[in-house]
């Protein structure tokens, strides 16, 4: 990436700046964009309208009342139980670039003043992979759902459960179904929104257990991947084939939300469905 962007349309052409402000590119349109520029823009891109990977506190910025957030579980940490070779080194890794503990972020805040329970995931640290950390702070926070007769909202981004932990990754699956279905037989909301990508055992389990599911655009939702699916069924996919777009068409998920009217959305979903109660979080 040699320059911020070119705009032959009006004459802008922007000095070179990667060694002065972090720049990503467009996966859509192949142009440049200052990182803080799209950060600002809901993390679309200004020129094509493509959504952008956005970091899970930046989204609770965007979703969540201002102040309103307050994290749970925020030290709990991912250890190597099965003595995996260097997945100490990686989640090391992860945790400096990411800036996280864990793959994903809880806590309660509320959305036009109505208290909800949230957790966002997070592709930043390893892919968003489910470990027993990731399904300890969901089924954490379902619990507290339940207990407090709160709504409940997921953003999913994923790439599945975390091979690196093996069997205790997997029982995390059933582990979080179980804690959704209390939560359900309690009569109350549980909001799944699928951002890309949602693969894996995450979409094998609570991913799809929403009494309302949305998404994102664009998002690559599935359990497993086109390519291995064609290497087994011996036949070419359609076209789009486990994006959001097809998903919607075939009665998989209930809406596409763009990214920018997701919290008013969001907000009108619970107006319908759950009491008012603007007390303190």
């Amino acid at each position: 990436m040699k320059h911020i962007f070119q705009d032959k349309s009006n004459g802008i052409n922007y000095r070179r700046l990667e060694n002065i402000a972090p720049i990503i590119e467009c996966s859509s349109c192949g142009r440049n964009v200052l990182e803080e520029l799209a950060r600002t823009n809901s993390s679309i891109c200004p020129f094509c309208g493509n959504d952008f990977r956005m970091k899970a506190h930046d989204r609770m910025e965007q979703i969540l009342d201002n102040g309103s957030f307050k994290e749970t579980n925020k030290s709990m940490s991912s250890v190597d139980k099965l003595h995996f070779p260097d997945y100490t080194k990686k989640l090391n890794k992860y945790k400096k670039s990411s800036g996280l503990k864990e793959a994903v972020v809880t806590g309660i805040g509320a959305i036009d003043g109505r208290k909800v329970a949230i957790a966002i995931m997070d592709a930043q640290f390893m892919m968003g992979s489910m470990g027993t950390v990731v399904g300890q702070k969901i089924v954490s926070l379902t619990e507290h759902a339940t207990k407090n007769k709160l709504p409940l909202i997921i953003f999913c981004a994923s790439g599945g459960a975390r091979m690196q932990e093996g069997v205790l990754s997997l029982m995390q699956m059933s582990r979080c179904s179980i804690a959704l279905n209390r939560h359900s037989e309690k009569g109350l909301l549980y909001i799944s929104v699928l951002t890309h990508p949602t693969t894996g055992g995450v979409t094998a389990s609570f991913a799809m257990q929403g009494d309302i599911i949305l998404a994102e655009p664009g998002a690559l939702i599935g359990f497993a991947g086109p390519r291995v699916i064609e290497q087994t069924v011996k036949q070419e996919l359609p076209d789009g084939f486990q994006r959001s777009e097809h998903l919607i068409e075939h009665g998989m998920i209930d809406n596409i939300i763009l990214r920018r009217n997701m919290k008013y959305t969001l907000s009108h979903l619970l107006k319908l469905h759950t009491p008012f109660d603007g007390g303190a979080l």
